[in-house]
């Protein structure tokens, strides 16, 4: 059997340092369209539901998690398996490039609505949400309150380093973004990396939401570059109660984190970093739980 396609491929470059060129061979990522599907029991044609360029690599969680955090699926048992597509008609290089996600009796979904909503890239996430009613139609509730969890500021500053040097991928290529799962000392859960930092977001909470894990309540979630509204959602329905990014949010990342009390953090660079929504969340706990006794 073909193997899964590589996460990376060889190109020959030519090199330029101080004046001169020379060939040599470089390391790329890989990105290539995944196209997912569901597959509703008893029903021959497939339901066409996404394309998104991505790194190979974690399909199966991509495709979990992006139907877990779009609102299709709310729950693992709901999919009875996940496979590469084995369509005959299927060129033998693109069947690693369509993941058929196949669902228990009973499992009705709208593919009327799937068609309207959904179409992404790894640059731009799912285009046509622009509102954060878009997380009330999916079911998302605003995160418990008051507060809960609190991080300490030297947490927050040490995530950074963390995602950085366990990014092999990035290591390799130089192009990927990577999102990271910590609890709330600062270890690192799992953490994925894609070509987009939005698909990237999914493979990691699609491990978790296929494991029966979520919601990750107590936990932070980290990802390189800004925070796009995409993230704050995906972040919302997982129910990560605190995002950090190491660059800047958007103003929809943070219209949609303070309606539905989330902690949003940006720039996330050493022991800098801004708070732009849910600053009660960072602190000291034990003073936070002392105030609260009081």
């Amino acid at each position: 059997m073909q193997a899964v396609r590589a996460s990376t491929v060889r190109r020959r470059v030519q090199r330029w340092q101080r004046g001169c060129p020379r060939w040599t061979d470089d390391v790329l990522v890989t990105e290539e369209p995944l196209e997912i599907r569901l597959r509703p029991a008893g029903q021959d044609e497939p339901v066409r539901v996404a394309v998104t360029m991505r790194t190979p690599g974690h399909d199966f969680e991509l495709a979990g998690g992006f139907l877990f955090t779009e609102g299709v699926l709310d729950d693992p048992h709901q999919i009875a398996a996940i496979s590469y597509c084995t369509d005959p008609g299927v060129d033998g290089d693109q069947a690693y490039n369509i993941v058929n996600v196949w669902l228990r009796p009973g499992v009705r979904v709208e593919p009327r609505a799937l068609q309207r909503n959904f179409y992404t890239t790894s640059s731009c996430g799912v285009c046509g949400k622009a509102s954060v009613e878009a997380i009330h139609s999916r079911g998302a509730c605003p995160l418990p309150q008051p507060a809960g969890p609190v991080v300490r500021p030297e947490v927050i500053a040490s995530l950074g380093e963390t995602l950085r040097r366990q990014q092999a991928l990035f290591d390799r290529t130089g192009g990927l973004h990577a999102a990271a799962l910590f609890d709330l000392e600062g270890r690192l859960l799992e953490l994925r990396e894609d070509v987009g930092r939005h698909n990237a977001t999914d493979k990691l909470i699609g491990h978790f939401f296929l494991e029966g894990r979520t919601p990750l309540t107590d936990t932070i979630l980290m990802v390189s570059g800004r925070a796009s509204f995409e993230i704050v959602q995906k972040a919302v329905v997982a129910g990560i109660p605190v995002v950090v990014a190491v660059s800047a949010p958007s103003s929809l990342a943070c219209d949609a984190a303070r309606e539905f009390g989330l902690t949003l953090i940006g720039f996330a660079r050493g022991d800098r970093f801004n708070v732009y929504t849910g600053a009660a969340r960072v602190g000291n706990p034990e003073a936070a739980s002392a105030a609260g006794g009081a």
